[in-house]
């Protein structure tokens, strides 16, 4: 855990108690530069003059959420990191909220109670294991594709899938 002592993490939650059992697991795991605020439109600021390696926001915040924090974040033209991790912390973890944050662009989820297992696992994804990003015209963020399903006989929709590069060849 020592090579996440140089990270520096956004921590963004509307509840004071969250973000401190939030820092003591990332102070525990050595991470020492961590930046606290109360929501979106607060860490919008602070990603203007404190360049975070990675964002651990809430969904649920006023004036601006979790989800309206990463559109920002990935499609403003003013975005200080559009390429920048960000995981979402919720306690409600309904297949709705998972999909309005993946196609917002969130990089990983985890549901609170949150443990420091859980938050180490989602670290440790985004940093060692960063999935590509993609850009269309209705989304810009981290591959939503965890698995490449070898038996998935659809549509085919890039260029680096296998039946298109089998057509391309022909």
């Amino acid at each position: 855990m020592s090579s996440l002592s140089a990270l520096q993490v956004l921590l963004v939650d509307d509840n004071q108690h969250m973000r401190a059992i939030t820092a003591t697991i990332l102070t525990s795991a050595g991470i020492r530069r961590i930046r606290e605020v109360r929501d979106g439109a607060e860490a919008l600021e602070a990603l203007r003059d404190w360049p975070a390696d990675v964002a651990i926001v809430d969904f649920n915040m006023f004036p601006i959420d979790g989800v309206e924090f990463t559109r920002l974040v990935r499609n403003s033209g003013d975005s200080a990191n559009p390429y920048l991790p960000i995981i979402m912390m919720t306690g409600h973890s309904e297949r709705r909220r998972v999909q309005e944050a993946r196609d917002a662009g969130v990089t990983e989820f985890v549901v609170k109670p949150i443990t420091a297992k859980a938050i180490l696992e989602r670290l440790n994804a985004v940093i060692f294991k960063p999935r590509p990003f993609i850009k269309t015209e209705s989304y810009f963020g981290p591959c939503r594709r965890r698995v490449n399903a070898k038996a998935y006989d659809g549509p085919w929709r890039r260029s680096t899938d296998p039946r298109n590069q089998a057509s391309s060849a022909a």
